[in-house]
């Protein structure tokens, strides 16, 4: 399953595409897009929607995902990011994509382990689950967006694997086709009876 990140922004939007293969995760491609400073805002944010659309056909996701935008004190600047979200979030769904939205402190814990991460340490460890796939810094965030929406998809898939099929659940560890004991809280080697 091919998967598409985007990390709004009407100055830089950061994309990237990871793939899914079997409990892999592979970085495809990655980018940004910088429309022109100059210009009405609705130019601005038509040249944002032409070049996602154009990054969606090239590279064909199966499904997106968009880092929720967050408040600061400048309203206008607030609102500019509001614009372009809704672009980039329109985008993906003109193109018949499903498009899921994903809190800043989400993408952080999903990538680094902790919701409090700073932005290098995202950069860094998205270099490290994708080696080999050069990013800049909007990109890397799109790629980390990208990354939390592979996790919450496998997630998903797998507890409605399980909840479809109650011999999944209680498969012996061991593969010998064996049912195993539910698991009991305690500590390991001690018996909770």
């Amino acid at each position: 399953m091919r998967l598409i990140g985007l990390d709004p922004g009407l100055r830089h939007t950061g994309w990237g595409i990871v793939e899914i293969r079997g409990n892999h995760l592979a970085g495809i491609a990655a980018g940004a897009i910088h429309p022109k400073k100059t210009g009405s805002t609705g130019a601005r944010l038509a040249e944002l929607y032409d070049a996602i659309d154009a990054v969606i056909a090239a590279w064909a996701p199966d499904s997106a995902a968009v880092e929720e935008g967050f408040v600061n004190k400048n309203a206008g600047a607030t609102l500019k990011l509001g614009y372009a979200r809704g672009i980039v979030l329109l985008a993906p769904a003109r193109r018949g994509l499903e498009v899921t939205e994903y809190g800043t402190n989400a993408v952080k814990k999903a990538v680094v382990g902790t919701g409090r991460a700073e932005k290098a340490q995202v950069e860094l460890m998205v270099r490290r689950l994708l080696p080999g796939l050069e990013a800049t810094a909007d990109a890397a965030d799109a790629l980390a967006v990208a990354i939390c929406h592979a996790h919450h998809l496998q997630t998903r898939q797998a507890i409605s694997l399980s909840a479809s099929s109650p011999s999944l659940r209680l498969s012996s560890a061991r593969g010998d086709g064996q049912a195993a004991a539910p698991l009991r809280a305690g500590r390991p080697g001690v018996s909770s009876r």
